[in-house]
C-alpha cells in the first residue's frame, strides 16, 4: 500500500482522515461512520463519530462467514498442566456466543461492566469476546492480584458481574483465587450480583448459595447470544494501570478506533497475514495481552498462540523455542526481561539447536527497555529481525517501531526506531518547547492521539486531563525522557523520574544501565538514584550474574565501574554495585525500581501487589546494606 515508511508517516499527519478512513476498510461497519475525527470538543478528540459496528463480529463471527471457521483461532499450550488444544474459529463463536448468552441470562446488558479475574485459560478470551459481542465492558484484573487491589477495581469499575477461576497455575503451584476475589468483594463498598465462577480440577472451591455459580452449569442453561451492533466511541474496556494508589486510572478503550489501529498494525507494523500464527507471550491481565493475544490477532484473522507457562522453568530455558517449532510461530512478541531470563539460564544459547525454529521470521520486544547487549544476544542466536518497539497502557499498541510491513529500517541497538504512523512525536523541554536532535527530553505526542488510544479514563475525564494534558500543553504527556538522533531514531531512556541529578548534572540512570549491561558476565541489571548530602543524588546499580559465573563478585564490580567511568566519564560515579540473583519485577517483566529507591534511601515502602516474587526486595535490602545503602 506504502512506498516507503516516509510516505505513510507523512501522510498520516498531514491527511489524517484520509489515513485513517482508508485503514478503517479493513473492518466490517454495520453503518459508516460520520466524521472520522471529531474534534469539536477537545482535547477529547472521538474517532469514527456515528459509525457502528461490534468488535466480537469482527474477530470471531467474519471469518466465519467468509468460509474460515475451521482455521484454527487459538492454540491453547500450558506446560503447567500438560494441556495443548487448538480452537477452531468455528468453535470460537459457538463458545464465545454461549458464553455471550449467560452473561445475557445474568441480566448484563450493554454498557454493563464486567470483571474478569481469571488465569491464562481459552474460558477467559471467550469472557472478554463475549462482553464486547452484547456490548458490555470487560475489566480483566491480573489473576493472581491481591485483594486489595482487586477491591479498588470492583469500586471503581462497579461490575455487574464478576467472572472468575477456582485458580491460577505458576510453576510453584496453583494460586487459589476464590479467596482473594471473596475478600476484595468484601473489602468492595460495591458488591456484584452475581459471581461466575468456572472449576479448574487442580482446586476445590467453596460456591456461595445465591451469589456464586458455577460456570459449566450457567452455560448448560444458556442459549447463544448474537452481536449486538454498537457506537464506534462506545467503550470496549477498562485496564487499570498497575500499581496506582488512591483512585487508579481506568484507562478505557473505545470500540471503533481500537478495531481499526489494531488491524492496522497486525499488517503494517507485525507484517502477519491472515492465517498466520502470532503469538504475544504475555499475560490477557496487562495491555499486550488484550491488544496482541486476543483483539489484534483474532480482528486480523490469525492464530494466536495462548500459553499458560514461563520463557524458563517450564521445564527449562527452551520453553519459548518448543512452542515455535510445535506450533510454526511466524512472528514472536514478548517483553526484554523474558529474554534476559532465557539469556541467564542459557548464556551461549544451546536450547534452542534443539529446535527447528526456521517458521519464526520477526521477534519484536517491548515493555522495558532493550538494552543492547539484549538485542545482540537475540540477534545473533536468531539470526532474524530484532524489533524493538515502544508504546504503554495507554496507547494500546506501539508509539515507535520499526514498521516491518511497510518498510525494513536500519535497526540502531537501543532504538525502537521511528514513530509509527499517526504518532507525532517531538522531543521537548519542561516549557513544552521542541528540542533539537541529540538533546534530551520529554517524550511527547502532540494531540490528537491517533485511534486505538485511549480517548480519557473511565468516568474521570478531570484525571484524563490532568494525568496527561496539562503539564505540557498541546501534548500528550508519556512519562519518558529521551531523545531523537539525526535520522529520526527514538532513543528512549526511561521514565522522566529516573534522571537523577549529581551535583547539578542531569544524568540518565537508563544510559548507565546501558553501559552494566553491556559487561559480558552481566544478565540484567537496575541504576536506581539514591540520595546523597553532598551531591543531591547519586547512583547505585544491582546486577544479576549469567549462569555459570564464579569469578570473584568484587573484580566483576570493580570492572564494571571502570567501564561507566571510561564510557560515561567520572560525573557519573556509580561505584556502588551489589550482585544480585534476582531483581523485583512485576508479574509483567517491570523492574519495580521505584520501590528500590525507597529501600535504598530507608523510606518506607508497600510491597507492590504486581510484585512476582515478594522475596527478591528483601535480598535487595540486604545487598544495599552491603554496599552502604540506606546512608546513616
Amino acid at each position: 500500500m506504502y512506498t516507503s515508511y516516509q510516505e505513510a508517516y507523512r501522510r498520516s499527519l498531514e491527511d489524517r482522515e484520509g489515513f485513517w478512513a482508508e485503514a478503517a476498510g479493513r473492518i466490517t461497519w454495520d453503518k459508516t461512520w460520520d466524521k472520522v475525527l471529531d474534534d469539536s470538543r477537545k482535547p477529547f478528540f472521538r474517532w469514527f463519530r456515528g459509525g457502528r459496528l461490534n468488535t466480537c463480529h469482527n474477530a470471531v463471527d467474519r471469518h466465519v462467514e467468509a468460509g474460515r471457521g475451521e482455521q484454527a483461532a487459538i492454540i491453547y499450550d500450558s506446560p503447567v498442566t500438560g494441556t495443548k488444544r487448538k480452537i477452531t474459529y468455528r468453535e470460537l463463536l459457538e463458545k464465545v456466543s454461549l458464553v455471550a448468552g449467560m452473561l445475557k441470562g445474568l441480566g448484563v446488558e450493554k454498557g454493563d461492566r464486567v470483571i474478569i479475574y481469571m488465569p491464562m485459560i481459552p474460558e477467559t478470551v471467550y469472557a472478554m469476546l463475549a462482553c464486547a459481542r452484547i456490548g458490555a465492558v470487560h475489566s480483566v484484573v491480573f489473576g493472581g492480584f491481591a485483594s486489595g487491589e482487586l477491591a479498588v477495581r470492583i469500586e471503581d469499575a462497579k461490575p455487574k458481574v464478576i467472572l472468575s477461576s477456582t485458580c491460577g497455575i505458576e510453576p510453584k503451584g496453583p494460586i487459589p483465587y476464590k479467596p482473594l476475589l471473596d475478600k476484595a468483594i468484601e473489602l468492595s463498598g460495591h458488591k456484584p450480583e452475581k459471581c461466575v465462577i468456572h472449576k479448574r480440577p487442580q482446586v476445590e472451591a467453596d460456591l456461595v448459595p445465591g451469589k456464586d455459580l458455577d460456570w459449566d452449569e450457567a452455560l448448560a442453561k444458556a442459549s447463544p447470544a448474537g452481536c449486538l451492533s454498537v457506537e464506534a466511541t462506545d467503550p470496549l474496556y477498562i485496564l487499570y494501570t498497575s500499581g496506582t494508589t488512591g483512585r487508579p486510572k481506568g484507562v478505557m478503550r473505545d470500540n471503533g478506533g481500537h478495531a481499526v489501529a489494531l488491524a492496522w498494525s497486525m499488517e503494517n507494523i507485525y507484517n502477519v497475514k491472515p492465517g498466520d500464527v502470532y503469538w504475544a507471550a504475555s499475560d490477557v491481565g496487562w495491555v499486550v495481552g488484550h491488544s496482541y493475544i486476543v483483539y489484534g490477532p483474532l480482528i486480523h484473522g490469525c492464530t494466536t498462540v495462548l500459553y499458560e507457562g514461563k520463557p524458563v522453568g517450564t521445564p527449562d530455558p527452551g520453553a519459548f523455542w518448543r512452542v515455535i517449532s510445535e506450533h510454526r510461530v511466524k512472528v514472536l512478541f514478548t517483553a526484554p526481561t523474558a529474554f534476559r531470563a532465557i539469556k541467564k539460564e542459557d548464556p551461549s544459547g544451546s536450547y534452542v539447536k534443539k529446535y527447528d525454529i526456521s517458521c519464526l521470521k520477526h521477534l519484536f520486544l517491548a515493555g522495558e527497555r532493550l538494552d543492547p547487549d539484549t538485542y545482540h544476544w537475540a540477534s545473533d542466536l536468531l539470526k532474524i529481525p530484532v524489533i524493538d518497539h515502544w508504546w504503554q497502557t495507554e496507547t494500546g499498541w506501539a508509539i515507535a517501531a520499526n514498521c516491518m510491513g511497510i518498510e525494513q529500517l536500519p535497526v540502531k541497538a537501543g532504538s525502537p526506531t521511528k514513530p509509527v504512523p499517526g504518532y507525532d512525536v517531538r522531543i521537548i523541554d519542561e516549557a513544552a518547547r521542541e528540542v533539537g536532535p541529540g538533546t534530551e527530553g520529554v517524550i511527547g505526542i502532540r494531540l490528537p492521539l491517533p485511534p486505538g488510544c485511549l480517548p480519557t479514563l473511565w468516568e474521570n475525564d478531570e484525571g484524563y486531563v490532568s494525568s496527561y494534558l496539562t503539564e505540557y500543553p498541546g501534548y500528550y504527556a508519556t512519562g519518558d525522557g529521551g531523545y531523537m538522533d539525526p535520522d529520526g531514531y527514538i532513543y528512549i531512556m526511561g521514565r522522566v523520574d529516573d534522571v537523577i541529578n549529581v551535583a547539578g548534572h542531569r544524568l540518565s540512570t537508563g544510559g548507565m544501565e546501558e553501559v552494566v549491561a553491556r559487561h559480558k558476565d552481566v544478565a540484567e541489571c537496575a541504576v536506581i538514584g539514591v540520595e546523597d548530602g553532598l551531591k543531591g543524588q547519586v547512583p547505585i546499580g544491582f546486577v544479576v550474574l549469567k549462569a555459570g559465573v564464579d569469578r570473584p563478585h568484587e573484580e566483576i564490580t570493580r570492572e564494571i565501574v571502570d567501564m561507566v567511568r571510561n564510557e560515561i566519564g567520572a560525573l557519573a560515579c556509580l561505584k556502588d554495585i551489589a550482585v544480585v540473583t534476582r531483581l523485583p519485577k512485576t508479574r509483567s517483566g517491570k523492574i519495580l525500581r521505584s520501590t528500590m529507591r525507597k529501600i535504598a534511601d530507608g523510606k518506607e515502602y508497600t510491597t507492590p501487589s504486581t510484585i512476582e516474587d515478594p522475596a527478591a526486595l528483601q535480598e535487595i535490602a540486604g545487598a544495599a546494606r552491603t554496599i552502604g545503602y540506606p546512608k546513616q
